[in-house]
Formats: structure tokens, C-alpha cells, sequence
């Protein structure tokens, strides 16, 4: 069943929460980026509860996904950036690799993998890579 978005029109663009957090990139990071999400997504729940607890726990989902591959496939630190959009949440990873995440066929004989960047596009409303000579952000926006 289709519903309408939640436009929330007492929010004006200045009042939309946001949070950036940089991370250095050890495999520690990935712990840090899904708790400052889950501080994030407390405060935005005080303002505008979601639509589903699912939400919650998808945004939460797909911030660990995004972080573990920053850490496993580019080297050095990344960027986290949480957004309130007027119909959901806006998550942004910065790394420091400019390569495009690419779908990899699931071989559970390989140790895992493959499945990440599957999940982000089943679970996000819309998902985009732009790269650039210094790496590449990965938007993902989710309903709240």
C-alpha cells in the first residue's frame, strides 16, 4: 500500500538536524560510527518519533555496513554525515578510496561477503556514489 511522504513543514531548513563525526578508520571506528548514529536518531526521535521502529533499526543497519567497508576497503579515516530530509534520513559516508562499491555474488564457502552492498540497496530509497581524485561518498537515504 503506498502512503504519502511525512513532510514535516514546521521544520525549516535551518532546523533540520545534522551530524557530522569523522573516524580515523581502525575496525574500532565501525562500533563508533553505529553509536553516534544511534545518538543521532535518539535526538531525532525526541522531534519527530519514525514512522516504524524498522526505520531505526535499518538507518542503524546501513551506517554499520557503509563503515565496515570504509574500513575494510579504503585506507585511512572517513566521514559519517546524518541528515534529516523532510521524509526521512540522509546518511553519507566519506573514505578515502575512489573505486565504486560493485555487488558481488554471495559464495558462502568464501568466508562471507558479498551481501553488503546488496543491503544497502534493498533497505534505502535511494542510494548514489560520487567519487572524486581523493575518494568517494556513498549517499543512502531511508525513511524515517
Amino acid at each position: 500500500m503506498a502512503t504519502e511522504p511525512r513532510w514535516d513543514e514546521t521544520l525549516t531548513s535551518e532546523a533540520i538536524p545534522s551530524r557530522t563525526i569523522r573516524f580515523a578508520g581502525e575496525p574500532q571506528c565501525v562500533t563508533g560510527a553505529r553509536l553516534a548514529a544511534e545518538e543521532f536518531l535518539g535526538d531525532l526521535a525526541e522531534r519527530v518519533p519514525p514512522a516504524s521502529a524498522e526505520h531505526w533499526d535499518d538507518i542503524l543497519l546501513i551506517v554499520t555496513e557503509l563503515a565496515a567497508n570504509a574500513v575494510q576497503y579504503a585506507p585511512g579515516p572517513f566521514a559519517l554525515r546524518l541528515r534529516r530530509t523532510f521524509d526521512g534520513v540522509h546518511v553519507t559516508l566519506r573514505d578515502t578510496n575512489p573505486t565504486p562499491p560493485a555487488p558481488r555474488a554471495f559464495d558462502p564457502r568464501s568466508g562471507g561477503g558479498g551481501v553488503g552492498w546488496h543491503l544497502v540497496h534493498a533497505l534505502c530509497d535511494q542510494v548514489s556514489v560520487v567519487t572524486d581524485d581523493r575518494g568517494k561518498d556513498v549517499h543512502a537515504f531511508l525513511p524515517w
